[in-house]
Formats: structure tokens, sequence, C-alpha cells
């Protein structure tokens, strides 16, 4: 599998400790250090940490059923390829796959431009007037602004286009040297924060904190939801399932390492920040401004102006080596889907020298440039609804096929208790679902989506077929 590939084929050259250093840096992003406030005020208080808790035990139940697949699978375009499989390569299974890639070049340009729009914003730390727009308008019902952090977004964008121009191999290098870093920011924030604790402020439950009702079950269901996004990337490695060095090792090592990882920092940071910053004053921030710099603030109030420029630096690199990350994973997908008849072949060409799929990337890239003269705030949760409904159900329900319990016996890594683990990650994510406030709103829209794949994939089949 490591051998020299054939021309126009893509090369298996990520290590192991590059598919970790990527799966990290896709995690991490800039989420985790803007939604404290966020998951603390839906909450109520220091028992948001449950959430966080939670969050990573339906990561890593989740996270198995990806190790399973993937290396039972390891093509280019991860969940595109097991849907196909299990669901029958000439029935439903080229069905499910289609309308998954279809969704894919609507919702992953919309969150690879979160992260481009999350370090614009943080780079405005020292622009404070980048955020003025200049021009605005609406688009169905969408703000669409166009800013300075505008023009900074798409130049994030430009960047990672440029940098994923090269081959495998120095891609993995400059994902392990990213990880590093990313975790080395979450690191320096647990020591600082530690270094000032505060048992009171971390541990100041309110009254009732714990008391089980609805409104402790509506809070866990927010909480989680904005954990599980924070979580999501553990699976990115899957992607590349064509590109990993022995992936019967390499997947799982990679899935359940950043889980284990990111998931211990997570929860040690937001701990430690809890112990500096009273949650009741984070709870209660309206300004926008406020929320973004929660991590500047706590370094500010620590050491000064200095050590929070340091800090916004930081992550403003950390939100950046997520774009590099998702834009990585997700060209896979409409490349597979082209190499396999499903998607016009444009999007399979292989870069001659560096073995990349360049006309997926380069499509995914232009997509998100567009994309990030939105205000992704409120579509955010929308994409999260619509990829539990088109990859983690599909894909989890997948795993309880009888094709799958066949073939899981002779094939890679074999999760322990199966299919407990698969059971959690459905009741995990329906939960998630349900427990939206727009839910039906956001189904909706997943529903368009559904509908217009439907109609492509229609005409398409139809043209196949005559």
């Amino acid at each position: 599998m490591n051998s020299e590939p054939r021309a126009n084929e893509l090369h298996r050259g990520l290590s192991t400790g590059a598919a970790l250093g990527l799966n990290v840096i896709d995690m991490v992003g800039v989420g985790p250090f803007v939604t404290l406030p966020l998951i603390v005020g839906v909450m109520g208080g220091p028992q948001a940490m449950l959430g966080w808790m939670m969050g990573a035990l339906l990561s890593l139940c989740d996270g198995l059923i990806w190790s399973e697949l993937g290396t039972a699978y390891p093509e280019a375009g991860g969940s595109y390829a097991y849907l196909k499989h299990l669901y029958g390569e000439k029935t439903w299974g080229r069905a499910f796959s289609f309308l998954y890639a279809w969704q894919v070049l609507i919702s992953a340009p919309l969150s690879i431009a979160s992260g481009c729009i999350g370090f614009a914003q943080y780079v405005s730390f020292f622009l404070p007037n980048a955020g003025h727009p200049f021009a605005s308008a609406s688009l169905f019902g969408v703000p669409v602004v166009l800013s300075g952090q505008t023009l900074i977004a798409m130049s994030a964008c430009a960047a990672a286009l440029v940098i994923l121009h090269r081959s495998i191999f120095a891609i993995g290098r400059i994902a392990r040297w990213l990880g590093v870093v990313v975790g080395l920011t979450l690191v320096l924030l647990i020591v600082v924060g530690f270094m000032h604790f505060s048992p009171r402020l971390a541990f100041d439950f309110p009254p009732g904190a714990f008391h089980i009702n609805h409104a402790f079950f509506a809070g866990l269901g927010a909480g989680m939801l904005i954990s599980a996004y924070d979580y999501w990337g553990y699976y990115g490695v899957c992607f590349l399932g064509a590109e990993v060095r022995d992936p019967a090792k390499t997947i799982p090592r990679a899935v359940l390492g950043s889980i284990g990882l990111v998931a211990t920092l997570y929860v040690l940071m937001n701990i430690s920040v809890l112990g500096v910053l009273p949650w009741r004053e984070m709870a209660q921030y309206s300004d926008s401004h406020a929320r973004t710099f929660t991590m500047a603030v706590f370094m500010e109030k620590l050491y000064g102006h200095t050590a929070a420029g340091v800090i916004v630096l930081l992550i403003a690199l950390a939100a950046l080596a997520s774009v590099f990350a998702l834009l990585l994973g997700y060209s896979r997908i409409p490349f597979a889907a082209a190499r396999d008849g499903n998607f016009p072949s444009w999007f399979g060409a292989v870069h001659p020298k560096h073995r990349v799929p360049m006309h997926s990337l380069l499509t995914l890239g232009g997509i998100t440039l567009t994309c990030c003269i939105f205000r992704l705030q409120e579509v955010i949760t929308t994409l999260v609804v619509i990829r539990i409904l088109f990859q983690f159900l599909l894909q989890g329900t997948a795993a309880l096929l009888p094709k799958h319990r066949r073939e899981r016996k002779t094939r890679g890594f074999r999760m322990p208790a199966y299919p407990l683990p698969v059971l959690l990650a459905l009741g995990g994510f329906v939960f998630i679902l349900f427990s939206r406030p727009n839910f039906l709103r956001e189904m909706r829209t997943a529903g368009l989506i559904l509908a217009a794949g439907s109609v492509v994939y229609g005409f398409r089949y139809k043209g196949i077929r005559s």
C-alpha cells in the first residue's frame, strides 16, 4: 500500500504523526477559544463542564465508528466510500454517497469560511476598524457584509490554497508542526490558568445546577451542540484514507488519539479559565467583542495587554491551521465522487507532480472565498444539523447493517463492545437534533438541500442510463 503510485493516483505519504497533527488542528481551530461563554450561558454555570465531557464521550463513540469503517475502506472521501459500500454500490449506496458529496459542496465551504472569518476576527484585535462594513445587503434572507474582515478572511483561504499546493509528504510535515503549536497554545492557557486558579470561582455552582428537569436537558442539549461542533474534526484523516500509510494502524491511532488528547486539553483549559474569570460575568457577555476575545481578556487580566496580543496571534494561527486541514480533507470528497463516476470527471484531476486533487481543491477554495461575505453565526447551527443527518446518522446506521456485521470480522480495526458505541453515538446525535429550538426550521433547510440533490441525481442518473 506504500509503493509508488501509478500516474494520476494519490500517494500514501501520511505518517501517524502527520495524521494525528492534522486531526488536532482540524478539531481545534478558533471554536473552543470563543465558545466558553456560550456554553456557560446555555447551561447556566460551571456545570458547562458536563457539556464538554458528554461531547467528548459522544466523539469517542463516533470515533470508534470512524476507526472501524476507515480501516475497512481506506479510500479517498471517507464517508463517501463508506455509504457507497455499505448501502450497495449500485443501489441506495450510490444515491446516498452522491447526496453526501452534493451537500459537501454546500456545507464544507461554509464550514471552512467560518474558520476564515474566525481568523479575520482575531486579526482584527490589532485592526479595530476592520469590522466596520463598507457595503452590506441581504441575499435570500442571509446578511451579506463586505468589510476589512471580509478581505482578511478571503486572504486566509487563499493562503491555505497556496500552502496545500504541494505533495502529501510536505503537507504532513506542515501538519505535524502546526499540531504542536496548537497543542502548546492550549497547554499555555492551562498552565497560566492553574497558576492563578481559584476553586471558589471555578466551582461556583448555582442553586439547582444539577436538578434533573426539562431546563437541565434543554441546556445539556444546547451545550452538547456547541461542544460537538468544537470536537468535530477527529475524523479528518478518514477523508484522506487513500493517502495514509498503513491505514489499519494509522487511522485508529489518529482518530482516537486526537479525541483523547484534545478532550483532555479542552476540559482542563475551560476549568482553568473558569478559575480566573467569574462565570456569572462571562455568561452575561452581550458584546460580541468580549465573547470573541475571552482568552485575550483572560490573559490581559493576568499579564497585561502584550500577553493578550501574543495569545491572540496564537489563536489566529490555530484558526488558519483549521482552514488548511478542512480544505485538505473536504477536497477529497468531490474527487472520490468523480473517480467513481458519480460527479463530473473534472473533479477527479490529479496534479501531475504533487499528486493532489487540484480541481476539487480549487473548486472548494473558490466557493469558500465567496462564502466569506456571509455572517455565518446562525448558519453554523444549521450546518451541524445537516451534517448529523447526511453523515453521522447515515454512517452510524450503516455500521449496524448485516453487510458490515459480516465484514467487520475480517477487516481492520474492530471497536470494543460492538454495537454499544454505535447505539450511544446515534442516540447522542438524535438528542442534539431534537433538543434544538429551531429544529423544524433547520430540517426544512436540510430538506431543500436533499430535494435539490435528488433532482440533480435523477437527471444525472437518467443521462448515464440513456
